[in-house]
């Protein structure tokens, strides 16, 4: 079962938003569906379409959302593959992060707190998995798979300790690898050295920029004009794909320049929310 799901920058999103009755909304990657509760409750008769390529997600959310009836429709798979047809949104949401629940679900490999497979797929009916990456890829392709997803300035090192040691079964295995091949002075920074390295193998596994970058050029059509695109993204790499196709897209106009971040209080309430970054463009009528 999922976590109590705790929707970050729920406050200035719903501000953003500027819900009103009668409306229908898109939630992009409903997880937990904590923020289509909030904009479900908002008006007895707002629509809400909520999307996710995760089926466990679908599933919570289907319970979660269960009071609200035939105001809620689902859809599962990747939000860049999704055709709404005719219907017009009068806003869009997505909150990239991953939820607690992935983290959370030992068998899901997307943490290496407990042992699990290397799997990190949000869509179990993909083939490529954590596993396949780490025991096949050439050593130069794991080394920029680090660097260039990951930032991880030792990259190559890591994935030349990975070579050695391969195959590889576990995300422990992996984890333990990585700490060791790295330097003492490295071990013990303000995350562990394995960190970087899973986020990496997370974003290609599930092709996250890729999908990313081509729901942000879609998704401005499946909007009413007027209506609100609101995107949370919790790294550089994705903040930054948002930040230009904004900037880039002649039918979107920017509605703030700078990011929204979570004040003192949520970050402290909610250590999820430091990282988030919430940016709203708006469909030029």
């Amino acid at each position: 079962m999922y976590s109590y799901h705790c929707p970050v920058l729920s406050n200035p999103l719903l501000a953003g938003l500027n819900l009103q009755p009668g409306e229908h909304y898109l939630d992009a990657t409903v997880g937990g569906a904590g923020h289509s509760r909030l904009i479900l409750e908002s008006y007895p008769d707002i629509k809400l379409t909520a999307i996710d390529r995760d089926a466990m997600a679908i599933s919570e959310a289907s319970r979660v959302l269960a009071e609200y009836g035939d105001r809620v429709s689902f859809w599962r798979g990747p939000f860049s593959q999704y055709d709404p047809g005719l219907l017009k949104f009068a806003a869009i949401v997505a909150d990239l992060g991953v939820s607690s629940a992935q983290l959370d679900r030992q068998e899901r490999g997307f943490s290496f707190r407990e042992t699990a497979a290397l799997d990190m797929r949000m869509d179990d009916r993909q083939e490529l998995s954590a596993a396949e990456i780490i025991n096949y890829y050439k050593e130069q392709d794991l080394a920029e798979i680090f660097f260039n997803y990951g930032q991880e300035r030792l990259s190559r090192r890591i994935a030349k300790a990975i070579v050695q040691k391969r195959p590889l079964q576990t995300t422990t295995q992996l984890a333990e690898i990585i700490f060791q091949s790295v330097p003492v002075s490295y071990r013990h920074g303000r995350i562990h050295p394995a960190t970087r390295v899973f986020q990496a193998l997370r974003i290609v596994v599930n092709q996250e920029l890729e999908e990313l970058e081509r729901f942000l050029s879609l998704s401005p059509n499946w909007l009413k004009p007027g209506g609100i695109l609101a995107i949370i993204s919790f790294h550089s790499l994705e903040d930054r794909l948002v930040k230009h196709s904004f900037r880039n897209n002649t039918m979107l106009e920017i509605i703030n320049k700078k990011p929204i971040i979570a004040d003192t209080q949520e970050q402290q309430e909610n250590p999820r929310s430091r990282s988030a970054k919430l940016r709203f463009a708006l469909l030029k009528p």
